[in-house]
């Protein structure tokens, strides 16, 4: 029989345990009873740590981690693999040293705590050199592995390098897919273009000779790739077998067909999406408008517009620059320019630019220059070449020639200056 002051410890330390789990969502909850069990000399156990480092960490907080950081070491408990890796995971999104610190001294690591670094790498850092360095000296690599890896040269615009990481996987490590790497492939694939859509009929192909279901997820997409490479037929007929399709899927169809200048066939996907009764999101309006825009269609985006705040949801920049396109290519400036005026955000570089290309093309300069001063202010050099560009041609239009000069000098100089900076960077990194 076990003695009963034993049993009530633990009794104590169990609920204490329980209570410490059912706050994994309240990381104010959490903190109080972990001060709490410390404050009463209630013992801690793994999980019980874990949990609090779990719950903590959507804190966002890197003092509160330190200061559990230092808990775990006075308890002991730094040679726990479990533990470390959670510890790791909280420092990659607060302080991506000390991520490094906690990761060269942990004597153990599994292949959690290695992934956690590959994505640390390239998410905090986006350093994909470094990130694909780790990649390779993992001593063994799951699908969360090449799916992390993918997903970084994704990030950054290397697709092609996500993709022949993809064959390395499939063919010479014999790495079974899941339908996150697949996903990320897919992603990649939607944006390369033909070459892109002939590697997307082939990862297709895989998943037709494995038999994989065709849910919502992998299903949109494929609808995706297939509509962003401009093969609008492959992605409705994926279209049709998705049993159960969300707004995503039909966003995919929308948005691929808008791309593409099927501004008709866009609108009537979005016609039946609304008769399914799926509600439309912010993706989708932009993609709507974005049809209409291409399609001129100015009383059809006129009331898509409106009826974005039907939906209760406020109009975003996107939905905006769309409208100004459109009633501006049309040549009703002063609308798109009261447009402007009545936005509930501030305009961007791409809102102003749409009416000034819009002023350039019904050569109107008195009414781009209500608005080309607040375009300079806004444009930047180095991301912004074309606004400088179009505001030189309005004022050589407007016979403004000084103010033209003016501001290809302001082009020139930041030029100038970006070079120069980048030359020192040079030398810096060359001592």
């Amino acid at each position: 029989m076990k003695h009963p002051t034993l049993l009530c410890s633990v009794r104590t330390f169990n609920s204490w345990a329980l209570a410490l789990r059912n706050t994994s969502s309240s990381p104010h909850k959490a903190m109080h009873l972990y001060s709490k069990m410390h404050r009463n000399n209630v013992p801690f156990d793994s999980f019980c740590i874990l949990f609090t480092l779990k719950s903590c960490t959507h804190f966002h907080n890197l003092p509160i981690i330190q200061h559990l950081h230092s808990h775990i070491i006075k308890l002991g408990f730094t040679s726990h693999v479990y533990i470390s890796t959670s510890l790791l995971n909280a420092y990659v999104f607060l302080s991506f040293v000390d991520a490094c610190l906690v990761f060269d001294e942990m004597p153990h690591r599994n292949v959690v705590t290695w992934n956690t670094m590959v994505m640390g790498y390239w998410k905090s850092g986006n350093d994909i050199r470094m990130a694909r360095e780790v990649f390779e000296r993992m001593p063994c690599r799951d699908a969360v592995s090449w799916s992390s890896m993918i997903a970084g040269y994704n990030n950054i615009g290397s697709y092609e390098q996500g993709l022949l990481l993809f064959r390395r996987m499939m063919f010479r490590e014999g790495v079974k897919a899941d339908q996150v790497t697949v996903g990320l492939v897919l992603s990649a694939c939607g944006k390369m273009g033909g070459v892109g859509l002939l590697a997307g009929k082939s990862v297709h192909g895989f998943m037709v000779k494995n038999g994989w279901e065709l849910n919502v997820e992998i299903g949109t997409a494929l609808v995706d790739m297939y509509a962003k490479g401009g093969n609008l037929r492959s992605g409705a007929q994926v279209f049709e077998l998705i049993s159960e399709r969300d707004v995503r899927s039909w966003t995919a169809l929308i948005c691929g067909a808008a791309k593409h200048g099927f501004s008709e066939e866009a609108l009537v996907v979005f016609e039946k999406m609304m008769v399914s009764g799926v509600k439309p999101n912010d993706i989708t309006f932009t993609g709507v408008l974005s049809a209409c825009a291409h399609g001129g269609l100015i009383e059809e985006g006129r009331r898509y517009f409106k009826m974005i705040e039907e939906y209760r949801m406020e109009p975003r920049i996107q939905h905006y620059a769309c409208l100004v396109y459109l009633v501006g290519k049309a040549g009703m400036l002063e609308e798109a320019y009261e447009i402007i005026k009545g936005m509930k955000l501030e305009p961007n570089v791409v809102v102003l630019g749409s009416f000034l290309s819009a002023c350039k093309e019904h050569r109107q300069f008195e009414m781009a220059e209500r608005v080309i001063e607040q375009a300079l202010k806004m444009a930047k050099p180095e991301n912004d070449g074309g606004i400088y560009n179009l505001v030189c041609d309005l004022y050589v239009m407007g016979e403004k020639l000084e103010e033209a000069e003016r501001v290809r000098k302001l082009m020139l100089n930041n030029k100038h200056e970006r070079n120069a900076r980048g030359s020192s960077f040079v030398r810096r990194r060359l001592r």
